[in-house]
């Protein structure tokens, strides 16, 4: 393996050393602090555990967390009524509700209900619509932020110029990852399963994202000597003959990396990123709302 291990954990300690300066400057220069609520319907484990992850880092941020945990059978008119009184409440600067909701709650109306200036996942239309059109006030989703914070680490000198493919177009991941490439002057391509020849595409890339959702469907071979992977992709596999299923990201790591320069794992690559730019976008949306200078990237 040639590749250098881009350390997601290290990374997502870094920034949040940071948040916690920021946020205990504020608290000695203006007397408050920034407050998050996370909002959970239902007991999807995966969820519990990530909002588990999310309070616990909150509050070592010196940040005020509010959890909400509501039983799966909640309507989606008493989910609504909880987004707006959260909404109207000065001590929740940030509100994330957790995905994936119950069949009978419309997530997108959910989405759209939360206050623009508090949408720290990113999601509301107002964000998705402020980032395509380059307005860096924007709310920008977690995950791609986390991606682009690591290039940045990568590419120390800027990334114009260089093509970048991203495969895969999820509103969460795909499409966002690509306007904050194109924001950096990158030529980008987005690509997906049923992109014609794939692999040679996946070749042209100096900056390769995979956030396809399909286990190790990116092989060594499609990456180009010296690029530089990001791999999204987070899928539970389980292996003949083991008890315990594995987790492994959306490209083949130990193929990719013969020919990389730079990969993310998984687990611990763009994973705990994530939490760390959620907190990191409570703690700028509460600087806007309180018209405060944030000194946060």
């Amino acid at each position: 393996m040639s590749a250098s291990i881009i350390d997601g954990k290290a990374a997502a300690q870094a920034l949040r050393e940071r948040l916690a300066i920021e946020v205990s400057r504020i608290d000695a220069e203006h007397s408050w602090v920034p407050g998050l609520a996370v909002v959970l319907v239902g007991e999807d484990p995966a969820s519990q555990v990530y909002v588990r992850n999310k309070g616990k880092q909150t509050a070592e941020a010196g940040m005020r967390s509010f959890e909400h945990k509501l039983p799966a059978s909640t309507s989606e008119r008493e989910l609504l009524g909880l987004v707006e009184t959260l909404n109207q409440d000065d001590a929740v600067n940030g509100i994330l509700v957790q995905l994936p909701l119950p069949d009978h709650i419309d997530a997108q109306l959910v989405i759209e209900t939360i206050d623009p200036a508090k949408d720290v996942d990113g999601f509301h239309p107002m964000n998705t619509g402020g980032l395509s059109n380059g307005d860096p006030t924007a709310l920008v989703p977690c995950t791609p932020l986390g991606c682009l914070m690591m290039l940045r680490e990568q590419f120390p000198d800027g990334m114009a110029g260089l093509n970048a493919v991203v495969v895969g177009r999820s509103n969460i991941v795909g499409k966002p990852m690509a306007q904050l490439l194109i924001a950096e002057s990158c030529t980008v391509t987005v690509a997906h399963s049923r992109t014609r020849d794939l692999p040679a595409l996946c070749q042209t890339a100096d900056i390769l994202v995979a956030a396809v959702g399909r286990p190790e469907m990116v092989r060594g071979d499609w990456v180009k000597e010296g690029a530089v992977v990001i791999d999204v992709g987070i899928n539970r596999v389980q292996l003949e003959g083991q008890e315990k299923a594995r987790l492994v990201g959306d490209v083949a790591f130990a193929e990719a990396a013969e020919n990389a320069r730079a990969i993310t794992p998984v687990p611990g690559g763009v994973g705990p990123m994530t939490i760390a730019c959620l907190l990191r976008n409570t703690v700028v949306a509460a600087c806007r709302q309180h018209r405060v200078v944030c000194e946060l990237p």
